[in-house]
């Protein structure tokens, strides 16, 4: 990691309504919240700039409409969700919240109970999902179902999730066409680790791997693994787990979805030179898209 520098904002106290008990939701509590950011404060302190730090004031911000907005069952989750925000900040390399809730219905005498979570930024990932079998309902329920199991993967923390495509198959035998989104995560366990979880959830929703580039239940490929041209890279040729994916850069099904999350991302059109980096809109134009087109609406959540 490299911010090894803190920034303390603690007391942000506010009235919520968390809580799994009716009184606790209709009248409301106070809440109060710790923030600690993990980053690297060298150059605002060479600059004295604000756009080298983290403005405290906007995270204050953030975490009063957190604890007045919308009702949570459990101050878990609302801590999960400021950490969140938190990590949204691009400078923020680390964050750990504690949220306390002194007025908890405990029913014995205390002076606090509290929750502390502690979040990673972790490395970028880029993972692709597609799904062909079944009712077109049963195809958009699998891959919704996978953006939370994805989600509940130990160290994910998913960033945002493109809308859905329908793609006409590319290769393989004569089947339905497909749904396919793509998943932006920041991950903190090792990709290895990753590939097994991803694999587990395509083995829950029934799928096998006897065609190549046949039908099947559900689809999740790793893409990319960190950020293109930086140390964070991860460059493999290992047939277990060969990244980033050595077709994605010719497939519109891909890029499409990816560059409705993130227009400006970087992807490798030769994944064997140390050169071969352009922008995912350049890759787009100069492929063929007549088979990808606008897909249902969905919400997943995460």
């Amino acid at each position: 990691m490299s911010g090894s520098d803190r920034i303390l904002l603690a007391g942000v106290e506010g009235i919520g309504h968390h809580g799994v008990l009716a009184f606790e939701k209709a009248d409301g509590q106070p809440f109060v919240v710790d923030i600690v950011l993990e980053l690297d404060l060298s150059r605002a302190g060479r600059t004295d700039s604000l756009d080298d730090t983290v403005s405290y004031a906007d995270i204050a911000t953030d975490v009063m409409a957190r604890i007045t907005g919308p009702s949570f069952d459990l101050i878990e989750r609302l801590a999960g969700v400021i950490a969140a925000d938190v990590l949204d900040r691009p400078l923020v390399d680390a964050v750990e919240v504690t949220v306390h809730k002194p007025q908890a219905p405990v029913g014995q005498p205390f002076t606090d109970v509290a929750v502390h979570v502690r979040r990673e930024r972790g490395v970028p990932v880029v993972i692709a999902l597609g799904a062909n079998l079944g009712r077109a309902s049963a195809v958009l329920a699998v891959l919704t179902d996978a953006v939370g199991e994805i989600a509940d993967l130990p160290g994910v923390r998913v960033r945002a999730v493109s809308p859905l495509v329908e793609t006409d198959p590319v290769g393989g035998p004569q089947q339905p066409v497909y749904l396919n989104a793509v998943l932006l995560a920041d991950v903190t366990r090792a990709p290895r680790d990753l590939l097994a979880g991803l694999h587990a959830i395509e083995a829950a929703h029934g799928r096998v791997r006897e065609i190549r580039w046949g039908a099947r239940t559900l689809d999740l490929d790793i893409i990319q693994v960190g950020r293109p041209g930086t140390s964070t890279e991860l460059r493999s040729s290992d047939p277990r787990l060969t990244v980033p994916h050595p077709r994605a850069h010719e497939r519109a099904f891909v890029l499409a979805p990816w560059s409705m999350v993130d227009p400006d991302a970087l992807v490798r059109d030769d994944v064997s030179a140390s050169a071969g980096l352009r922008r995912i809109g350049d890759l787009l134009a100069d492929l063929d898209d007549t088979g990808v087109r606008p897909g249902p609406e969905w919400s997943p959540t995460w």
